[in-house]
């Protein structure tokens, strides 16, 4: 849910919305991609772990050998933010064969795929920023896995590291999906808005609650709520719920949904089922 957007929020935001041919090429691609495109769904023949611990470590270590393997020689070229050209299709279809979500390979350093950078530099220990330097890079050709929160988890299910602001979606033990988020701000709030066909004022505190939950009900498209509009909303934890977003900034900012990137919204209800397990860890330190 959308609290106050600061200026770099609203640049944010700007970006999101209008870098890779906008809403319909977010559809486009989303109805496109499956869980076999998973990159590393191609790196092994791995089963799908079971719910014993022993079992989800070894699939994690076959899981972190596979990232390994799939390395890839990087251009090299340092990338800012409206950058255009080859080595920002590079870019593109290597975050994309990571389980990362830059949006088409277009070429085009834009929003959508400055999300997905930031995703990828956090997961890879890195300061999240615009800039793919060699650092990034380097980390391009030899990725980390992300760090799995539960190892005993179900083969499918959502994890999301408050601390990092990740989410990462798990499809038959693997990560099939890799996001930026912005969670809940933790500041207190008290909203003002036209609800049921009355002015009504709600209070609250901004938070994303840890813990372990499963999506219940969703909505298709723009959902309006008493404090905001949500895109694609699937809820998780009563009015607490994954969708996608205009603004999606680095810090947490949220009434305690958790945002997501427009074209990840787009994409997630077709992996993210209803039952699916969803635990949430970890606090934001700044």
């Amino acid at each position: 849910m959308r609290g106050a957007l600061s200026t770099a929020a609203v640049l944010t935001a700007a970006a999101v919305a209008f870098t890779g041919g906008g809403l319909a090429a977010t559809a486009a691609s989303a109805a496109t991609t499956s869980v076999s495109t998973a990159p590393l769904a191609q790196a092994g023949s791995a089963q799908a772990p079971s719910n014993t611990a022993q079992a989800q470590t070894q699939t994690q270590t076959q899981t972190q050998t596979q990232t390994q393997r799939g390395t890839a020689q990087a251009p090299g070229k340092t990338l800012r933010l409206g950058a255009k050209g080859e080595a920002v299709v590079r870019l593109q279809e290597r975050l994309r064969e990571l389980g990362y979500r830059p949006g088409r390979a277009d070429g085009r350093y834009g929003g959508t795929t400055l999300a997905a950078v930031w995703a990828f530099q956090k997961v890879n220990g890195l300061r999240p920023n615009s800039t793919v330097g060699a650092r990034t890079w380097a980390a391009l050709e030899s990725p980390r896995a992300p760090k799995v929160l539960v190892p005993n988890g179900r083969s499918t299910r959502a994890e999301v590291n408050l601390s990092t602001q990740i989410m990462v979606m798990y499809v038959s033990g693997k990560p099939a999906l890799i996001s930026h988020i912005s969670s809940g701000s933790g500041v207190a709030y008290c909203e003002t808005t036209k609800w049921q066909g009355k002015t009504q004022r709600f209070c609250g505190s901004a938070r994303t609650p840890t813990g372990d939950y499963r999506t219940t009900w969703r909505r298709s498209g723009w959902h309006k709520s008493y404090l905001g509009e949500l895109y694609n909303p699937i809820f998780f934890n009563g009015g607490i719920a994954f969708h996608g977003a205009l603004s999606v900034p680095l810090r947490p900012a949220s009434h305690g949904c958790v945002r997501l990137p427009m074209n990840v919204g787009g994409e997630l209800p077709g992996l993210l089922g209803k039952g699916v397990p969803v635990h949430v860890r970890g606090a934001f330190r700044g």
